[in-house]
């Protein structure tokens, strides 16, 4: 892709020089006249894209606080969004490549991620390795200058739609299990690489699972170095429950939003101590979202370069539990009319989410699986930052290949 006029930002880029490169990409590229991949090149080559990057790699070397100032500017002018277009690439795939990514696979990668051109996806869970990630047997053999793949993968959101996937692998049975690992950039269109759609009770397929049947990937797509994957993997997990729970909603805004409507709309159909009932609930969830955003909004602001902390788990926590109690007072409210849902139809366009009530009910079933389960975010919380006695583990310093499996 050429680019015209392409900028080069300045390392030393004020708060000032911020306000002053957004004015010029809006001059320069009207949101109403420009086509959403145009748009949001040029607003990585202005340094726009994730202002706290390195210069050259979508970014200005600047406080991370920065981009909600240029996000909230960019959405009032009626600009695309980069994370709805490549919600995994933006969210959890970039922070891994820019930390971990040689210059080569950052200039490489980063500017389609942020376009959305090339769709990415993660390649962790697996049938016998779900919330112990650490546990996976897919293995990568060295074969020369390759790595030769075998194993597979589930749950892969818009694997489907993706054009790389990031890929942990066993390289070393012999070694602890989180020991033994690496991270790969893998050719998701690539020989021995099949990917299968798996249905959900929405009617949507966005999850997929991945087969590998000796797939190659050259060693020089490796992220970090041989038996580094956990690491690497870390950094990618605590980006994705950030994605996932870490969203600044607008206040009142999201799925409480929707609550308030059903509410206006069914109170009338309710006898004088039912609607007391229900508004008396909905004020209680009305609060547990606000507070849920102020949470986030704090996070946001303290969060520093390079790997979130714990905050990660608890927006994550809350935004799933949350997420289910809004959906099923939803549900409540609508009694019979709740029954009614005639959108179950196979979607593959990769779109996740949608506005239906019953939908959003059946979808935020998952909400406390991807990303982490509940019960995995209550012991991050309760190790990291409660100081609280970790789970017994008895296979964490053994050989992989000792450790018994299903």
């Amino acid at each position: 892709m050429s680019v015209i006029d392409k900028p080069t930002p300045a390392a030393h880029a004020t708060e000032h020089g911020v306000d002053a490169l957004i004015d010029e990409l809006l001059q320069s590229f009207p949101p109403a006249s420009t086509d959403a991949i145009t748009f949001l090149g040029a607003q990585f080559d202005r340094g726009l894209a994730w202002v706290h990057f390195p210069v050259g790699h979508g970014g200005l070397d600047l406080a991370p606080k920065s981009q909600s100032f240029i996000d909230a500017r960019l959405r009032a002018a009626g600009a695309p969004q980069a994370s709805s277009r490549n919600p995994i690439g933006h969210g959890m795939g970039a922070p891994t490549v820019v930390s971990w990514g040689s210059d080569q696979q950052k200039s490489r990668y980063l500017r389609p991620m942020f376009t959305g051109e090339e769709v990415w996806c993660q390649l962790f869970s697996e049938p016998g390795a779900g919330s112990d990630v650490a546990g996976l047997s897919s293995s990568a053999i060295k074969d020369g200058e390759e790595w030769i793949i075998n194993g597979q993968k589930v749950w892969t959101t818009l694997a489907h739609l993706a054009r790389w996937g990031m890929l942990v692998a066993r390289t070393d049975p012999t070694a602890p299990k989180h020991s033994g690992l690496t991270y790969f950039v893998v050719d998701m269109k690539g020989p021995g690489v099949e990917v299968r759609p798996l249905r959900q009770m929405t009617g949507d397929a966005e999850f997929n699972e991945v087969f590998f049947t000796d797939a190659r990937i050259p060693d020089e797509e490796r992220l970090g170095n041989v038996g580094d994957g956990w690491r690497v993997a870390l950094t990618t997990l605590m980006n994705e429950r950030v994605s996932i729970g870490g969203a600044v909603i607008p206040r009142g805004g999201g799925q409480i939003a929707q609550a308030v409507r059903l509410y206006q709309e069914y109170k009338g159909r309710m006898c004088d101590a039912q609607r007391g009932a229900a508004r008396d609930q909905l004020m209680s969830l009305w609060v547990a979202a606000e507070a849920t955003r102020l949470t986030n909004l704090r996070a946001s602001a303290n969060r520093k370069m390079g790997t979130p902390g714990p905050e990660g788990s608890t927006g994550k926590l809350a935004f799933a539990e949350l997420n289910q109690a809004i959906s099923e007072f939803c549900m409540n409210l609508m009694g019979a009319d709740a029954l009614l849902f005639d959108e179950y139809n196979l979607h593959r366009s990769g779109a996740m989410g949608g506005v239906n009530p019953q939908y959003q009910f059946l979808r935020n079933r998952a909400n406390s699986i991807e990303g982490g389960t509940s019960e995995v975010m209550r012991n991050i919380l309760g190790e990291r930052v409660l100081g609280l006695p970790g789970d017994v583990r008895t296979d964490k310093d053994r050989p992989w290949l000792e450790v018994p499996r299903n």
